[in-house]
């Protein structure tokens, strides 16, 4: 049967397309997105939405930013891609040069691949590769943090807590060991309460103390877990697991997929802390929510155990996209912009503005937790009782319809309410969404 193109795409996409996490039967059709402007995206049926999640966490500057989009341009006149091995060319090298000098200290080397999940897996292939170069190949565990979640490939998924998105995968991921981390969990009259840094450095370094000489590295969201629940740790929590990967001589691996590039209000999240891991995952903001892009950036002695005579010692991975020109360009232009625009300071205006809209709704009875850092503000409902809680508790559904209805595109992780905006957003885009965002809240028995 042919389609009728009086239907519309969001009619017809069903027999074709298959769109992540919305299988379930009687959800709503997709939005038809037809354009985005600034913080706005608009839709075939003429309505206009604020990107409340930066469209899953990537967005920047804002949708068709005219310096994104000449730079892309350009590069796309010159060079759109070209193998990785054994060739090069100027927009990666420039983009690796600029992101060793921003990026904490001691990270000298880039590795690129395509999005978040890769960024990771490379990460531990480079964990995991660099203690048997050195002839320690007794170390292949892996410690973890107990809500974790790194991505979606197997051994993203493996370090990441087990949960229903990595459950049916179980048989084919390897063993890790948890430890606690330093979020929110409810107390006995039902009210959220922060597990302390003493305490949760405690069992890290119980566990670092039983493994011994088996530990390949410690992997960890910096500073804010982000499908966990958008978990926000205290900064002592971070500088204490750097010691104590100093002091039992393994690894530190951070995962700034979502936290790098101003998210947290610091470039990175690690400078909350002072710290510098020694593999560090980015990508997500990485070009602006532009083109798939990664990096994994580690140190010299990492880079220095592969180079040898011995092919065999050699770090197999590669990309067929791998450091693309057109996606490296407009990484380059966002880190022009960065530089040139005071993005932090807005994203440090935002977080005042977010502070202000969001901390009052802590009062109500059905708010378990208000949380803030850099441009991501947080309301955690209290779960309702007998209701699921966590991601598959039904309020986040309801609670979205209800911001769509609104004009406000915010995608809540179950009981977890987040709104992450472009950092474009202005003073006067940013107190409207917050005033949408309490009435939700406030009504939201009623939805």
């Amino acid at each position: 049967m042919k389609p009728d193109p009086e239907a519309g795409l969001a009619a017809r996409d069903g027999a074709c397309l298959w769109h992540p996490y919305t299988q379930m039967l009687n959800r709503p059709a997709p939005l038809e997105v037809v354009r985005g402007a600034g913080v706005y995206l608009y839709t075939a049926d003429g309505r206009r939405y604020l990107d409340g999640v930066s469209s899953w966490w990537v967005n920047t500057h804002g949708h068709a930013h005219p310096k994104l989009n000449a730079a892309l341009a350009r590069q796309a006149d010159t060079l759109e891609h070209v193998i990785f091995a054994g060739c090069t060319h100027p927009p990666a090298v420039e983009l690796a040069e600029r992101l060793v000098a921003l990026l904490p200290a001691g990270l000298t080397r880039v590795f690129y691949s395509d999005n978040g999940s890769t960024a990771v897996e490379v990460a531990l292939k480079l964990a995991w590769q660099y203690w048997q170069n050195r002839g320690e190949p007794e170390r292949r565990t892996f410690i973890a943090l107990e809500r974790a979640y790194h991505g979606d490939t197997v051994g993203a998924m493996s370090v990441s807590a087990a949960t229903s998105f990595t459950a049916p995968f179980g048989p084919i991921l390897f063993p890790v060991v948890r430890v606690a981390d330093p979020g929110c969990c409810a107390g006995a009259d039902g009210r959220l309460r922060q597990r302390g840094s003493s305490e949760c450095l405690a069992d890290l370094e119980a566990q670092l103390e039983k493994l011994g000489a088996g530990v390949a590295g410690v992997v960890v969201e910096p500073m804010l877990q982000g499908v966990a629940g958008m978990i926000v740790q205290p900064p002592e929590y971070l500088a204490g697991v750097r010691r104590l990967c100093d002091r039992y001589g393994t690894l530190l691996l951070a995962d700034e997929v979502f936290t790098g590039f101003g998210r947290t209000g610091r470039m990175f999240a690690c400078e909350h802390a002072q710290v510098a891991p020694d593999i560090i995952c980015l990508s997500k903001g990485l070009t602006a929510g532009y083109m798939p892009l990664a990096a994994t950036a580690a140190t010299e002695a990492i880079y220095e155990s592969f180079l040898s005579e011995d092919r065999g010692r050699t770090f197999f991975h590669g990309h067929s996209y791998t450091a693309n020109p057109l996606a490296c360009a407009v990484g380059l232009a966002s880190l022009d912009i960065f530089r040139d625009e005071d993005v932090l300071g807005r994203i440090a205006r935002l977080e005042a503005q977010l502070r202000a809209g969001l901390e009052p709704l802590g009062e109500l009875p059905w708010v378990g937790d208000v949380r803030v850092i850099g441009g991501v503000g947080v309301v955690e409902l209290a779960p309702a009782p007998g209701a699921a809680g966590g991601y598959f508790d039904e309020v986040g559904p309801r609670v979205a319809r209800a911001f769509l209805d609104r004009g406000l595109l915010i995608r809540p992780l179950g009981n977890v309410v987040y709104f992450m905006p472009p950092y474009a957003i202005t003073d006067d885009e940013a107190a409207w969404a917050l005033g949408e965002i309490a009435a939700v809240v406030r009504a939201v028995d009623e939805l």
